[in-house]
């Protein structure tokens, strides 16, 4: 038995070696290990989140890892998926700081070790399946944390009590950016679209490479009536991806300065990510984020802040819905 104290984030282990270490069954991607009073001691997410543009051809909902966060879809692979059994133990962690060792499969057995994982939100999202059906899900999006680099098993309580307590008291929205705001599609152009239309389109968005997205966005607004629009560089953007202005033939905003931040994401957007694109906005422009993904109600708090320039928000059934009135083509 190759029984392990400790994890190092960046280092490699074998299934058994995260099974025996950490007390876990054998099977599963979501691994609670229970203590005598029934209560849970610790869980392993298990993902396979490694980007590659076969699983994103085959499966544009796959688990993604996105700088710091990873996006985990539930167990259940048929159907409308439930919040029971493994699934419910993950939320445990919002009021119990029980330690998420976060892993990665890289095939034949083998994993990598993220670090310990925060669970930021859950929320239930329109998914198609294999046969273009929709069904509902539940996502959980992680904080991945790389430091401590070095994680003791039995130290891992109070590790993960700390990293929550710290993440907690930076975040006073954090109770509002665990709920994914709803859209409410009578007030939205996403509001004449079927479900499964909107969702065909969110699908085809999500496969498409994070730079080529940006262009894409670019054609839209373009076709929007904005002029002047360019896609800024890779690097040295300061978070603005795109700028544009409004066309002289709109008589209230003619010449407004429009910047927008394009995330192609899977995990919603939180108020964190609102404040930062606000800090990156040039004084005299209008901000716009326009995400593949969901907004989190404090972020819609945030981007609607009676005493700062107010941000527009389009996610991802919006931003579908505005592709099929333009009638723009996706590969």
């Amino acid at each position: 038995m190759d029984k392990v104290s400790s994890f190092t984030v960046g280092d490699i282990y074998t299934n058994d070696q995260i099974r025996f270490s950490l007390d876990l069954e054998n099977l599963g991607g979501i691994r609670p290990a229970l203590g005598p009073d029934r209560n849970v001691r610790h869980v392993a997410v298990l993902t396979a989140a490694e980007d590659s543009g076969k699983l994103r051809s085959e499966n544009p909902y796959y688990d993604r890892i996105e700088g710091d966060v990873l996006t985990y879809t539930a167990q259940g692979r048929e159907g409308d998926q439930e919040l029971t059994g493994r699934n419910k133990r993950l939320i445990e962690q919002y009021t119990v700081p029980t330690p998420l060792f976060g892993f990665v499969n890289l095939g034949r057995q083998t994993y990598r070790f993220l670090g310990l994982l925060e669970l930021l939100r859950h929320y239930q999202e329109m998914q198609a399946d294999k046969k273009g059906n929709i069904r509902r899900v539940w996502s959980f999006d992680f904080r991945i944390y790389s430091s401590p680099r070095v994680i003791p098993i039995s130290e891992a309580r109070t590790l993960t009590a700390v990293l929550l307590a710290q993440s907690r008291q930076n975040n006073p929205l954090v109770s509002l950016d665990r709920e994914v705001a709803t859209v409410h599609m009578s007030d939205s152009p996403a509001g004449t679209r079927p479900a499964s239309e909107l969702e065909s389109v969110r699908m085809r968005l999500l496969q498409i490479e994070p730079l080529d997205f940006e262009h894409f966005i670019k054609q839209v607004m373009e076709r929007s009536g904005f002029v002047d629009v360019s896609v800024t560089r890779a690097s040295g953007d300061g978070g603005i991806d795109v700028n544009a202005c409004a066309e002289a033939g709109n008589d209230f905003f003619a010449g407004t300065h429009v910047q927008a931040q394009v995330k192609r994401w899977r995990h919603a957007v939180g108020s964190p990510d609102i404040n930062s694109f606000r800090g990156a906005l040039s004084t005299t422009a209008k901000g716009v984020f326009v995400t593949t993904s969901a907004f989190t109600r404090a972020a819609v708090t945030e981007a609607g802040h009676a005493n700062k320039p107010s941000i527009s928000l389009i996610d991802g059934p919006r931003l579908s819905a505005i592709v099929l009135r333009l009638n723009l083509t996706l590969k």
